[in-house]
C-alpha cells in the first residue's frame, strides 16, 4: 500500500542512505544500479535536511524561445502540479544541460509551488534566487546557480524525465537530502518505513554500540567486539528480511 502522509513524515526524519539501507533489504532490483542518483547533484539548502514527496515532472528547455509560442503552458502546467498527489517534489529535466542557459527556479516559482502544494525540487539545470528560495522554504538540488530564466516556459510534465542518470515517474515517491536522491520502485515502497526504521535501530544495537563502547580496549578486544557485532547486525536483518544482511 502507498505510504500516508503521516508516513512521509517519519521518513523525514532520517537522512538518505538511511532510507537506502532500508530499502537495498526489501527491494528485487540491483541496489548498485537503481533507484539513487549515479550522477552528481548539490544540495543548495542542505539546512533544511531531507525532503519526501513525490514526484511532479517538468521538462523546460530556456534556451528556445519558440515554446513560448504556447500560451497556455503556464495555466496548464499549474493545473498540473495543483491536481497532483502532494507533497511534491518538482523534477525538472534541462533539456539544455549540462550546458544550462537560465533556470526555470527562482523566488517567484519557489513560492507559487509551495503555495500549490510542492516541498522542493530536483533539477539537472539551474537555480537562482537562492535565500529567496530558502526563505519561502522550497528546498532544491540542482546542477549549479544561474542569473537569468533565458526563455523558459513548461515544454512538457506530466511525463517520465531523467536526471542525474535516473528515470524518474509522475507520483514516483522520492527521499533527497546533501548525500543526493532515491526514487523508490513503487512496489517497494510499502515496506520502506518499516525497513528503515528497523536497520538504523539494528546499526544502534550492534555495530555502532560496539565501536562506541571500544576507547580503552585492547586492539584484539576491539576487533573481535567489532567482528561480533557485524554477525548480530546481519543475523538480525537477515531474519527479519531474509536477504543480504550487510552493513
Amino acid at each position: 500500500m502507498p505510504l500516508s502522509h503521516g508516513d512521509l513524515l517519519q521518513l523525514k526524519r532520517w537522512n538518505t542512505p538511511t532510507i537506502y539501507n532500508g530499502w537495498e533489504q526489501i527491494t528485487a532490483h540491483d541496489v548498485a544500479a537503481a533507484g539513487w542518483n549515479p550522477d552528481e547533484t548539490r544540495d543548495f539548502m542542505p539546512q533544511m535536511g531531507p525532503m519526501v514527496g513525490r514526484a511532479v515532472t517538468l521538462v523546460v528547455e530556456p534556451s528556445n524561445p519558440s515554446h513560448k509560442a504556447r500560451a497556455a503552458a503556464w495555466e496548464d502546467y499549474r493545473q498540473y502540479v495543483a491536481d497532483a498527489e502532494g507533497p511534491g517534489i518538482v523534477v525538472v529535466q534541462d533539456l539544455d544541460a549540462p550546458r544550462v542557459i537560465g533556470s526555470f527556479w527562482g523566488e517567484v516559482n519557489a513560492n507559487a509551488h509551495r503555495a500549490l502544494g510542492c516541498v522542493g525540487t530536483i533539477t539537472d539545470g539551474a537555480i537562482r534566487d537562492l535565500d529567496e528560495m530558502t526563505n519561502a522554504g522550497f528546498k532544491a538540488l540542482a546542477r549549479r546557480l544561474c542569473v537569468g530564466h533565458a526563455h523558459v516556459t513548461p515544454v512538457r510534465w506530466g511525463v517520465p524525465v531523467t536526471v542525474f542518470g535516473r528515470e524518474i515517474r509522475p507520483g514516483q515517491l522520492i527521499h533527497a537530502d546533501k548525500h543526493g536522491f532515491l526514487a523508490v520502485p513503487p512496489e517497494d515502497e510499502g515496506r520502506l518505513l518499516e525497513a528503515a526504521a528497523f536497520m538504523d535501530s539494528n546499526e544502534c544495537h550492534t555495530v555502532i554500540a560496539a565501536a562506541r563502547s571500544a576507547p580503552g580496549l585492547g586492539r584484539d578486544e576491539i576487533l573481535a567486539r567489532l567482528a561480533a557485532a557485524g554477525r548480530r547486525f546481519g543475523e538480525a536483518a537477515r531474519a527479519r528480511f531474509g536477504q543480504r544482511g550487510e552493513w
